[in-house]
């Protein structure tokens, strides 16, 4: 471990529910974290999980030469087509190897535009120097600018992380504002043109500190994979059954990580029982929505805010929860567990600046069980946060700018 790798935050603390952790606490107590400043618990409903069929149209899971495919005709599957379209196109294969390139852009691209950018791809990455050992995309938000059945347009606020895992220099910390257009051809969502620029910057929170750069040698190409979304949801608007594979298991655990860092996860108590229903194992639901509403009590409270999510003077709660990377730990058909590596954001989009959006890092091992037909999480170890470097002198955004992502319309689509 390197030397620099802070000690372990109270803020990051595990959180009992009986006999075990629930995984999902982790991921909503560090967001807590960032937006009161303070330590903090959360919880879960006490009723039976409903299981759903997913929407026509999407299937969980497929993929074509490694690239996901087989999005619903849905916005949310528009959503997730530009989210895997980011998250593809940003990784060290697709840097480093010019023959993965080109096979990922034909199957994410629509024929009418494939040769373009196919072009325009090897010219950034024949122009980027060094490929990186460690090359992340998480994506913080997702707004559909505009939507029919046959095309779309999604815009996404991202956060990246490049650099070696060797050396003297961490990976760099980086914000991406990404425009995606994508029409409906050959029975997918491909992608028609893409723009890119820099993103709303949201300053790391001052309680972590910057890792060494051997620290983040387990989210190196080949040790751990790119989170996949698919854009399919149940009636309920929750995520729908997943596989009963290592990766719907995978899947499972990124939806819990990015549902909870949703602001109606804080704001919304309908919602949040609901979600917590829909995602965690029946034998911890009672006490995971006990602490749960303890947190969204304390976040609340702390912040000011109303029955909407907005302060007295009407600024909205902002919060994201993004998935760099996860790690296979162990899997059977009964039982599995993961690692994320996850970035979330916290804080309040308006005229004061001291209560602008942070960024906050977080490794953590997640547990699931097989049951009424599909993945529940039941419990999470918290690792050492993994904080890449960042520019000191990059100015952060306006507090108020974060009010352009942090809408309900705004979040990404789930696994």
């Amino acid at each position: 471990m390197g030397s620099s790798r802070p000690a372990r935050e109270k803020s990051t603390k595990l959180w009992t529910v009986g006999a075990g952790i629930v995984a999902a606490l982790t991921v909503c107590g560090l967001t807590a974290t960032v937006l009161t400043g303070s330590n903090s618990s959360t919880s879960t409903p006490s009723s039976t999980p409903v299981v759903v069929a997913p929407s026509s149209g999407g299937t969980r899971g497929q993929s074509t030469d490694g690239v996901p495919v087989g999005y619903p005709r849905t916005e949310a599957g528009a959503k997730a087509a530009a989210a895997n379209y980011v998250t593809v196109s940003g990784s060290s294969s697709f840097l480093a190897d010019k023959a993965v390139r080109h096979r990922a852009i034909r199957v994410m691209s629509s024929a009418r535009t494939a040769a373009d950018a196919i072009e325009e791809a090897d010219r950034s990455a024949g122009s980027s120097g060094r490929k990186p050992a460690v090359a992340r995309t998480g994506v913080l938000a997702a707004h559909v600018l505009g939507f029919d059945i046959h095309k779309a347009t999604v815009h996404l606020w991202t956060t990246t992380v490049r650099g070696s895992a060797v050396g003297a220099t961490s990976p760099q910390l980086a914000f991406r504002s990404v425009t995606v257009g994508l029409v409906w051809e050959r029975g997918d969502w491909r992608v028609s043109s893409s723009s890119s620029g820099p993103g709303l910057v949201a300053p790391v929170d001052v309680r972590q500190t910057v890792n060494v750069a051997g620290d983040f040698v387990d989210y190196t190409a080949g040790q751990a994979v790119d989170p996949v979304v698919s854009g399919v949801v149940g009636t309920d608007g929750f995520p729908a059954s997943y596989a009963r594979t290592a990766a719907g298991a995978r899947a499972a655990a990124t939806s819990a990580a990015q549902l909870y860092g949703d602001p109606r996860f804080f704001t919304d108590s309908s919602w949040r029982h609901r979600m917590l229903a829909a995602t965690a194992s029946p034998d911890t639901l009672d006490s995971t929505r006990t602490d749960s509403d303890s947190t969204a009590r304390l976040v609340v409270d702390n912040r000011g805010l109303g029955a909407d999510g907005k302060t007295s003077d009407g600024s909205p709660l902002v919060t994201r929860t993004a998935v760099l990377g996860v790690r296979p730990v162990s899997y059977s058909e009964q039982a599995a567990s993961v690692e994320l590596w996850t970035a979330s954001v916290g804080g309040i989009a308006g005229d004061d600046e001291t209560q602008r959006p942070r960024i906050a890092f977080l490794r953590m091992t997640v547990d699931l069980v097989w049951g009424g037909g599909s993945w529940r999480t039941t419990a999470v170890t918290p690792g050492e946060p993994l904080v890449p470097s960042f520019s000191a002198t990059e100015p952060a955004s306006a507090a108020e700018r974060f009010a352009e992502v942090g809408g309900v319309d705004d979040a990404p689509a789930t696994a």
